[in-house]
């Protein structure tokens, strides 16, 4: 089952108006990803440069974007992860926040095993 991108509401933009240019291109990008599907920082910064080649492509500041992501969990920062598939962190290191966001992909059918998701079987293309 594929789902669908999740859609930007006039309450979200509120929100996202108040974050920096880059940080809301990157939470555009990121809403684009359904559940069931996850991406990584590189992912999301590679994807930004793709599209707009003024933006350079740095994973590390889309892990600040993550951090300050005020709309999850509908734009789903819970869907990032590192590089080598594992999980990383979650809601800035909070006890029990990384269970809390294997629950969640777990709930949206992405199998997690030892802290780990297969990107190749559930890594997002983006079109």
């Amino acid at each position: 089952m594929v789902s669908k991108m999740y859609e930007i509401t006039p309450e979200d933009e509120k929100k996202l108006a108040k974050l920096s240019p880059y940080q809301q291109a990157i939470l555009r990008i990121l809403a684009e990803v359904p559940k069931g599907k996850v991406v990584t920082y590189g992912d999301l910064a590679n994807e930004l440069a793709r599209r707009d080649p003024h933006w350079k492509a740095t994973a590390r500041a889309v892990g600040t974007t993550m951090r300050r992501n005020p709309c999850g969990p509908y734009i789903p920062c819970h869907r990032v992860l590192k590089s080598d598939g594992n999980i990383g962190n979650f809601r800035g290191g909070a006890e029990g926040a990384v269970k809390e966001k294997a629950r969640m992909l777990r709930e949206e059918g992405v199998e997690v095993v030892k802290g780990k998701i297969n990107l190749k079987v559930y890594r997002h293309k983006f079109v």
